[in-house]
């Protein structure tokens, strides 16, 4: 059975994005059948690995909303293991689509529990938001992942999203769990970015993953080429970083990490 992870933080600009796009190549680059679901409005995931929003005719929306088979949404990417559920912006309005549905913070598991089975992960990004579409990609998932940028407002909101999730382990997913803290947009040279570090590992110790993702320019500039980094650069500092956090969530779930290279 799959594991799920969703990629959350409702502040904006952390690397949600760019880390379920890497995390998801890195994992399949391992060899492990990974599925990305697009759980943002702005579909950013989409074009990320090549396809137009544009051109989608089934995305999580209809999944979400009509009850469509998420098969029919699924698509193969460029990348051998690695799949998308696409998002487009009709997203947007699915949130007041479903105010009035019963069990409208279950819609995404309902959804996803029809092709669990079939990927050894699924990760979900995340608008930057906890409206009703991230609460249902929390209750659909088994663990979230926390993007945090090495920058000055680094920790703020953080509280809350742990507070939202705190909620959904009482009320709605009592299963889900931290799967860690990710340190984002490191830059070496930054004084701040170290004091970030250190004040982060300070207030959360063990959740925060040992991998710290840098600034780097072919993480910045493969969304544009329709690839993951690995695939746009595999030899580059952000792709290794991610591969590496790959590695460090199969050793956390103790799962078998393969002797492959990128």
């Amino acid at each position: 059975m799959g594991k799920i992870i969703s990629i959350a933080n409702q502040k904006g600009g952390v690397g949600k994005t760019t880390s379920a796009i890497n995390l998801a190549a890195s994992l399949a680059a391992l060899e492990y059948k990974t599925l990305i679901v697009d759980a943002d409005p702005q579909a950013n995931s989409t074009s990320g690995v090549g396809l137009n929003p544009k051109e989608v005719e089934v995305s999580i929306y209809e999944c979400m909303v009509n009850g469509d088979d998420p098969h029919d949404a699924i698509v193969k990417t460029d990348l051998e293991y690695l799949y998308l559920m696409p998002s487009h912006i009709d997203l947007v309005g699915a949130e007041v689509e479903m105010v009035s549905i019963s069990g409208r913070e279950e819609k995404m598991r309902t959804a996803l529990g029809l092709v669990k089975d079939e990927y050894d992960f699924i990760i979900i990004d995340c608008s930057p938001s906890l409206g009703l579409i991230t609460i249902n990609a929390l209750v659909a998932s088994d663990s979230v992942m926390v993007p945090v940028q090495c920058e000055y407002f680094a920790l703020e909101g953080l509280g809350k999203l742990l507070n939202t999730i705190k909620i959904i382990q009482s009320r709605l997913n009592p299963e889900l769990e931290i799967e860690g803290i990710l340190l984002t947009m490191y830059d070496v040279r930054l004084r701040l970015s170290n004091q970030v570090v250190e004040e982060v590992n300070t207030h959360f110790k063990s959740l925060v993953f040992e991998t710290i993702i840098p600034r780097n320019i072919k993480l910045s500039e493969s969304p544009s080429f329709g690839l993951p980094a690995i695939a746009h650069d595999a030899e580059s500092k952000g792709a290794i970083s991610y591969l590496n956090l790959a590695e460090e969530i199969l050793k956390r779930n103790e799962m078998r990490i393969p002797k492959v290279s990128a």
